[in-house]
C-alpha cells in the first residue's frame, strides 16, 4: 500500500512539473527556429516571450527587446519551415480593445527570402489608444 501511494505521488509530481512547463511555455531542451530583427520607434507594451502571428497562427515568440540607436530592436524566434520575405511588413497589434499585444507579419510579394539573424525592415509601430483619446479630448482631431 505504501509502495503504490508513493507511486502515486511521483506520478503527481511529475504531472504538475508537465503542466507547469506546458502550460507557461517554457522552451526546456532548446529552442526551435530561427531569428529575425525588426526595428520600431516604440514597442509599448510589448514584452518578451510575446506571440508572433501570420494570418492568425502563431508563428513564433517575441525572443528579446532591446535598444539601439534610440529605436527598439525586437528579435523575433521563428518556428522552422516558415519562410518570411525580405518585404513582409511588421506591426505591433493588440488582441481586443486593451488586450495583450503581439506581433503581426504580413508576407510581402518578393521572391527574396530573409536570411536567419537578418533584419525585417517594413514595420508599423503600435497605436496608442491613449494618445488618441487625449488628442480627442483636447479637440486636436
Amino acid at each position: 500500500m505504501e509502495t503504490l501511494v508513493g507511486l502515486f505521488v511521483v506520478v503527481g509530481i511529475v504531472s504538475m512539473g508537465y503542466l507547469s512547463i506546458k502550460l507557461g511555455k517554457l522552451e526546456v531542451v532548446s529552442e526551435r527556429g530561427y531569428t529575425v530583427l525588426a526595428a520600431f520607434d516604440s514597442v509599448a507594451g510589448l514584452k518578451q516571450g510575446a506571440v508572433i502571428e501570420i494570418a492568425g497562427v502563431a508563428v513564433g515568440r517575441v525572443k528579446a527587446i532591446g535598444l539601439e540607436n534610440y529605436r527598439a530592436v525586437v528579435a523575433m524566434r521563428i518556428d522552422t519551415g516558415i519562410e518570411l520575405q525580405d518585404d513582409a511588413i511588421v506591426s505591433i497589434r493588440t488582441k481586443g480593445l486593451i488586450g495583450e499585444k503581439y506581433v503581426r507579419i504580413t508576407p510581402g510579394g518578393s521572391e527574396k527570402l530573409v536570411q536567419p539573424g537578418g533584419k525585417l525592415r517594413d514595420t508599423e509601430d503600435p497605436i496608442d489608444i491613449e494618445n488618441l483619446i487625449s488628442n480627442y479630448i483636447f479637440g486636436k482631431i
